[in-house]
């Protein structure tokens, strides 16, 4: 009676966590995650994503219901810092290092190791030759050594003084094989490290030689922060916009973007230095180890406001575009009365300027429209109102709008509506007189830095280096075998075979080649 054998829990774990480890280190399972992790990415192209643009997520949630809502509770809307999609990030990466590492200690062994002993019937390889020469056998071995240069070779001493010399190629294949898995680990390690500390941020910089520094995160509209990034301590250099060009096609579209620029850093900010530079789209600034691009650019209207005691306040503030063809923009220009000391009076003194700014307006019925994104002839179709803007409430409020609960509620009245050309004015209730002086450009900049995107141009250069060799390295064995004449027999008898360890095809003429140099008795590969 045999009894059925049982393995204990512990044997049973330890079995389950053996056969897990095999099935995720296994190079099948790293090419599955790599396909799933491109699918992963996917929505986060095509999906607005939070951290680039919060209205329009907002948006888009609000136009597709509970589908929206659904996608925004798996994270859709922030794909590259979702659970899912680092879970896939790191499977993946402990798969190509647990791939890795054994092949990485086989590899070694076989560099170190001889080539293979020489077969016994060589008329069994895909290429064989046989032949008999009048050279001694110390000649044809040394023919052999001079002609197989370049490759791994061993000779041996066989029988009744037969010489066999195993010789290798190609080793570089392999080579190849692991620069190329070893490049796309360090890709997937110093992606991971550029979030963790590198940072990425947007402003609006107006186009007026006014100096803009990179001295924190309050310098910024938008700021994307590293993991280990707290904004307190990036690189310090300044710019300062002195102008800017934009050339569009006859259908209006932009075909050039370009503005003269100066920047400081390093020694330049002690020394007071400037250095010229033309910013354009795809010619970033590169300074103090960060990356300044040119994204866009808009108009900020120029306001002049002349108070009934003479006061005079010069406000220019961007307007973001709400038609990208024609930079038909809207925005708010917000004005505190100056010389007003009590601040329950100042509440309700200050002026907001709203509405839709025209480079090239032309009517469209009785509604202002643009035609051309240059400023050929600026105007404005404005809302003025009066009262409390929320400037004191302590918390943050857009730029480009004012906060329409203050109008809900009665405390920010509108006193009229205009439109007014460059050099026109209203006058207000109280004598407040209001001019359009035209406009001036602002432009938008992104300044990204990356400590890791040398590495990662690295690892990329690696991979393709990696995978070239992989592919066009061929792993190929020859063998010779050297026989003395016996007694009776005249000659050495010579026998060649050659095997490919790679299906891919020429190695036929390359064994070709080799044969019948051996045979002639030339020199030389």
């Amino acid at each position: 009676m045999t009894t059925e054998y049982r393995p204990t829990p512990l044997k049973r774990v330890l079995a389950f966590l053996r056969n897990t480890w095999r099935g995720l280190t296994s190079m099948r399972t790293a090419l599955v995650l790599l396909f799933l992790l491109a699918l992963a990415a996917m929505p986060g192209a095509l999906l607005p994503q939070r951290n680039l643009n919060v209205a329009k997520t907002d948006e888009y949630i609000a136009a597709h219901g509970w589908w929206g809502e659904l996608l925004d509770r798996t994270q859709f809307f922030e794909v590259y810092g979702s659970v899912w999609f680092s879970a896939i990030y790191i499977l993946l990466m402990v798969s190509l290092i647990g791939c890795l590492a054994p092949r990485s200690f086989e590899y070694a062994k076989a560099m170190r190791a001889k080539p293979v002993i020489t077969p016994r019937k060589l008329s069994r390889m895909p290429h064989h030759l046989s032949t008999t020469t009048d050279r001694t056998p110390e000649t044809v071995v040394k023919d052999t050594h001079e002609l197989l240069k370049g490759w791994r070779r061993v000779e041996r001493e066989e029988a009744d003084g037969v010489r066999s010399i195993s010789a290798e190629r190609g080793y570089l294949r392999e080579t190849g094989n692991l620069v190329f898995h070893f490049g796309m680990l360090g890709l997937i390690v110093f992606f991971a490290l550029g979030k963790l500390f590198g940072y990425e941020g947007q402003v609006i910089v107006q186009a007026d030689n006014s100096p803009w520094c990179n001295s924190g995160i309050l310098g910024y509209d938008t700021f994307n922060a590293g993991l280990r990034v707290d904004g307190t301590d990036l690189n310090a250099f300044c710019i300062r916009l002195k102008d800017f060009e934009a050339r569009y096609t006859a259908s209006g579209q932009a075909n050039y973007y370009h503005s003269n620029m100066e920047y400081q850093s390093g020694e330049d900010l002690q020394t007071g230095a400037w250095k010229p530079y033309g910013l354009e789209v795809n010619s970033p600034l590169r300074t103090a180890g960060d990356r300044v691009y040119l994204l866009n650019f808009g108009y900020s209207p120029k306001f002049t406001v002349t108070f009934p005691d003479g006061t005079v306040r010069t406000n220019i503030t961007p307007w973001r575009p709400a038609d990208e063809p024609t930079k038909l923009s809207e925005g708010a220009t917000k004005i505190d009365q100056p010389g007003i000391a009590d601040p329950i009076e100042r509440r309700t003194r200050q002026l907001a300027i709203t509405g839709l700014l025209a480079p090239t307006a032309f009517m469209h019925g009785n509604v202002l429209t643009s035609s051309r994104p240059e400023a050929n002839k600026p105007a404005v179709a404005v809302d003025i109102y009066r009262g409390d803007l929320g400037l004191d409430a302590g918390r943050g409020q857009s730029v480009f709008q004012i906060d329409q609960s203050l109008v809900e509620d009665g405390r920010l009245k509108k006193l009229t509506r205009q439109n007014l050309d460059q050099g026109q004015e209203t006058v207000l209730d109280d004598g407040t007189k209001v001019r359009f002086d035209g406009v001036q450009e602002w432009v938008a900049i992104q300044v990204s830095h990356d400590p890791v995107q040398g590495w990662v141009l690295g690892c990329a250069v690696a991979m393709l280096i990696g995978l070239a060799g992989s592919l066009l390295v061929k792993r190929r064995r020859v063998w010779i075998r050297v026989t003395p004449a016996r007694e009776g027999e005249t000659g050495t008898v010579i026998e060649v075979a050659g095997l490919a360890r790679t299906d891919q095809a020429g190695y036929g003429e390359e064994f070709q080649r080799i044969s019948d140099k051996l045979v002639q008795g030339q020199r030389g590969n």
